[in-house]
């Protein structure tokens, strides 16, 4: 076992949607146990209001988070990299732990479409967490 803290990088193509909620999710869940990065191969001008819309039904404010490019740093600084439909642009690092989440994409969707799509990332995120992060012994 390691002292490092684990590095999260959630990429998507718009980083507006759903790797800006994965992230929001992974923040809330794990704290400051695991870093959380999130960026996209072309990223939106802004955030996708509906996922904003979305997380703030749960308590996640994603509001002062922006889209960003995705860079070989960002990923190479990552220990794991989860992909949301970008496919080949993302950069592999040896030794890094690569996942591909098949998740619908939230652009142009209402709320009711996306409600479903949070939760389903909830539910991946937190079983990433229960992964990464060592749970105390009862």
């Amino acid at each position: 076992m390691t002292d490092t803290k684990p590095s999260v990088l959630f990429v998507c193509v718009h980083n507006a949607g759903r790797s800006q909620m994965a992230a929001g999710w992974l923040r809330h869940l794990a704290g400051d146990a695991v870093e959380v990065r999130s960026a996209g191969s072309a990223p939106a001008d802004r955030i996708n209001p509906v996922a904003v819309e979305a997380m703030a039904e749960v308590g996640i404010d994603i509001t002062d988070q922006t889209p960003k490019i995705l860079t070989p740093e960002a990923s190479e600084a990552s220990s794991v990299v989860i992909t949301m439909g970008c496919g080949d642009v993302c950069p592999y690092f040896p030794g890094q732990r690569h996942e591909d989440w098949k998740l619908d994409d939230p652009a142009g969707q209402g709320i009711d479409a996306v409600r479903p799509i949070r939760d389903e990332i909830r539910d991946r995120v937190q079983a990433l967490v229960e992964d990464l992060v060592p749970q105390p012994l009862t």
